[in-house]
């Protein structure tokens, strides 16, 4: 086996237990605030039996998936940072001391893998590169992040004796590098890709972030789009429009005009999509709980299918769960803005659910089945 050469395996001044603690102490928190709201969203889109989503606050599925992107993006100059501080160590010679040995560098081969898996896809995510994976994105991105924090718990377990021995103060590294310098660096980097990116949740940052893939106020009626009416085969939706409204009592066709002669409601609440981006906005039509009073079905517990005029796809339908159905925020807009809905926006009407991911607020309604 031909050992490596001296300059991988020779640690820098700067390289040091302590050092390395205090990267794995930041990234660890930025990995448990992504695992947590990103298992949130997932079982949000994805729910178990035993699961059940509020409505209110209505800014919640907001602020959580503007945390998770921001603390996923964070993590990458704090994994890189980290990987540095270990590096020569990947390199140590002879590679194996024994099975002990082999199984702990086993584990953080799965650990890196794993962390660094999730944060490019995590970021080929919120840039709309699904070509470059193909693979089911979802599914993999969610069962990695399990492993991930497994592999995590197994590190410190076997790391602790590491971590409470490592108060000793580090000398000054190579090129007069301390280790407050390297962590100065590494904040400042994290927080500068906050900052060049939050912008798409936190509207008055959108000056300041210039890598956001998307930004408030930005899109037709001032709302971001993700899937236009074309990439959805939605063409044109004609006079022969009817909303099928179907429940115990039996099933109403109502044209457009028929929905706009209905009583109005307004509520102003935000547009949140998984990839991080969110966009408040003020949205008027029919409450979903008056087309319940029509088929009977107001007074039930029944969850709500919401159907699309799509032909296909994962999201050309949702189901609101029978709390959220009758909340009177639950509205089919007509209406963005005080103007009739852009077909990019799902005209004739949408589905505008409080504390909703976007990709649940279905586009081009065409039936409800309560």
């Amino acid at each position: 086996m031909v050992r490596p050469p001296a300059w991988l395996t020779r640690p820098g001044g700067v390289r040091g237990p302590r050092l390395t603690v205090h990267l794995g102490a930041w990234l660890g928190i930025a990995f448990t605030i992504c695992l947590v709201t990103g298992v949130l969203s997932h079982y949000v889109q994805h729910p178990p039996g035993w699961w059940h989503w509020p409505a209110r606050p209505v800014q919640l599925y907001r602020i959580t998936q503007g945390l998770h992107v921001a603390s996923g993006l964070a993590a990458v100059p704090l994994l890189t940072a980290k990987i540095w501080s270990v590096f020569p160590k990947l390199f140590a010679w002879p590679p194996v001391r024994g099975l002990g040995h082999a199984l702990e560098r086993g584990a953080v081969g799965l650990l890196s893998a794993a962390a660094v898996f999730e944060l490019v896809t995590g970021v080929l995510n919120i840039a709309y590169w699904y070509s470059l994976m193909p693979f089911g994105f979802i599914a993999a991105h969610y069962w990695t992040a399990w492993i991930l924090a497994g592999a995590l718990l197994l590190h410190l377990a076997a790391k602790l004796p590491v971590i409470r021995d490592a108060r000793r103060t580090e000398p000054a590294g190579d090129g007069g590098w301390t280790r407050r310098g390297v962590l100065a660096l590494t904040g400042t980097a994290a927080g500068a890709i906050t900052l060049a990116t939050a912008g798409q949740t936190v509207a008055p940052l959108r000056r300041v972030s210039l890598l956001a893939p998307r930004l408030p106020g930005v899109g037709p009626q001032g709302v971001p789009v993700n899937k236009t009416a074309a990439a959805a085969g939605i063409v044109r939706v004609g006079e022969s429009y009817r909303l099928l409204v179907t429940g115990p009592a039996g099933r109403h066709a109502l044209s457009l005009a028929d929905l706009l002669a209905l009583p109005q409601a307004e509520a102003e609440l935000p547009i949140a999509c998984v990839e991080g981006w969110s966009a408040g906005a003020v949205w008027s039509g029919v409450r979903v709980a008056d087309l319940l009073r029509l088929v009977g079905a107001a007074g039930t517990d029944r969850p709500v299918t919401v159907e699309s005029l799509q032909a296909g796809g994962p999201y050309r339908a949702s189901v609101l769960e029978p709390g959220p159905a009758r909340d009177p925020l639950t509205l089919l807009a007509l209406r963005l803005g005080g103007e009739p809905l852009h077909l990019d926006h799902g005209y004739p009407c949408r589905l505008i659910a409080p504390n909703r991911p976007g990709v649940l607020q279905t586009k081009w309604v065409g039936r409800v089945i309560a």
